[in-house]
């Protein structure tokens, strides 16, 4: 009785054992084969020629709208002030141009990688060496418009240049250090926008937040 058991033990384990194995045998390997990768994987996310072209475009309109207003407003403040003295002031269509240029101008430095070392240090550097060098081409423009100027009235480069150390010297510096003040807060938006990633800054700006 005792050797009928024994061996009806062995057999069940046996037959155990070879279904295990048989398990084991069509059970789906762990290294899954690889998926082949998409067609032109690597090229989607990237924005297309036209895309490119529209986001410069629009990046330089909005430069060309905030210096446009920023120097509108500058010259209606010289007019207001020239008028104490009964002065006429209507050169308002230089505003639009100094705009028009150093939007450009702006432009070429982010091409051409003006700050590039600062990538690394806090925004406080790139936004005031910025501001700085930008502020220091309003002031060539200023220069370079009275240079315009003499030839236009027949004085030349140099009666240009002795009417601006005349007449407005103090007035280029003043120019200079308010632009210089209004292009901060231009050039720490600009910076922050580079880091939050594209898009982000206009729509903590522009969209409506979802109450937590």
């Amino acid at each position: 009785m005792t050797t009928g058991i024994v061996t009806l033990a062995q057999f069940v384990l046996k037959m155990n054992g070879l279904g295990m194995k048989a398990a084991d045998a069509q059970r789906i390997p762990n290294h899954p084969t690889p998926l082949s990768p998409r067609p032109n994987e690597t090229e989607e996310g990237k924005p297309t020629r036209k895309q490119r072209i529209v986001h410069e475009l629009t990046r330089y309109g909005i430069n060309v709208m905030y210096l446009a207003v920023f120097f509108g407003a500058f010259a209606w403040y010289r007019r207001f002030i020239l008028d104490e003295y009964r002065i006429t002031y209507f050169n308002y269509g230089s505003a639009v141009i100094e705009a028009l240029i150093l939007a450009k101008v702006i432009w070429l430095g982010d091409f051409l990688g003006l700050s590039e070392g600062l990538e690394n240090k806090p925004l406080f550097y790139p936004t005031l060496y910025k501001a700085f060098v930008f502020s220091c081409f309003v002031g060539l423009f200023a220069v370079l418009e009275h240079i315009v100027r003499g030839l236009l009235h027949g004085k030349g480069v140099t009666g240009g240049l002795a009417l601006l150390w005349d007449e407005g010297k103090y007035e280029l510096l003043a120019r200079c250090l308010v632009t210089f003040f209004a292009f901060i807060p231009f050039f720490a938006f600009r910076e922050l926008a580079k880091v939050l990633g594209e898009g982000r800054l206009k729509s903590l700006f522009f969209r409506r937040r979802i109450a937590a």
